[in-house]
């Protein structure tokens, strides 16, 4: 690898530590550690369905499927999301976004935008995020 090529990589870093740095102020302003920020965004933003499995949110969140459940009650707890039994088959639960976390995940991902759109701007991201 080329010095210019470490730079690039030290920069991309640079950049991306300092938006989640930002993202764990924003979160934490809010009451929610980055986590679960992150467990209410997978849910907001899950293709094609309003809930996720368990499965699912580990995978999204790069995690444990133990650590996951942990995190989903605590959650639950605040009354951010609550687990329902499948309706096809009751022995898989389903993780819904309730309305008081769904409203946290807007609001908390509404003050990530001026981040997003410098990192747009910085490494020329086409498209993304997209505007309204």
């Amino acid at each position: 690898m080329t010095k210019q090529d470490f730079q690039r990589l030290s920069h991309f870093r640079y950049q991306l530590r300092c938006f989640l740095r930002q993202s764990e102020d924003i979160c934490r302003q809010h009451g929610v550690t980055p986590l679960q920020y992150q467990l209410l965004l997978h849910l907001k933003g899950f293709e094609g369905r309003e809930w996720a499995s368990m499965g699912e949110l580990a995978e999204r969140l790069q995690a444990k499927h133990h650590g996951t459940v942990a995190l989903v009650d605590r959650c639950e707890q605040l009354g951010l999301v609550e687990r329902r039994p499948a309706r096809q088959d009751r022995r898989r639960i389903e993780v819904h976004l309730l309305p008081k976390g769904a409203e946290l995940a807007a609001r908390i991902a509404e003050l990530h935008q001026p981040e997003l759109r410098h990192l747009q701007e910085e490494f020329q991201l086409p498209g993304w995020p997209r505007q309204p």
